[in-house]
């Protein structure tokens, strides 16, 4: 399995992504208790978030991306790079 570190870039519409959030988040939940998402979480200034993926390659974390609530909804631009983890105490 590959590591992808996935950036997210909220876009303008604060109101629609905020009303979104919790379908969100209970989905990256759902992909976390799965092993899918390793890490997950927004950036202190609110501009973006971080997403951990664990999948076979970069087409399965897209499949995953698009079912995403915030892919439906518009209010994020998504950077997908598949990650080498080398070092960190939360690799096993």
């Amino acid at each position: 399995m590959a590591r992808f570190a996935v950036e997210l870039v909220y876009g303008p519409d604060r109101e629609k992504r905020l009303a979104v959030r919790p379908e969100h988040r209970e989905y990256v939940a759902s992909l976390a208790e799965k092993g899918a998402v390793l890490l997950s979480g927004p950036y202190a200034d609110d501009t973006g978030a971080l997403i951990v993926y664990e999948a076979a390659d970069e087409a399965a974390v897209k499949e995953l991306i698009a079912a995403d609530p915030y892919t439906a909804a518009d209010v994020a631009e998504w950077t997908v790079r598949e990650w080498n983890t080398v070092l960190g105490s939360l690799l096993s």
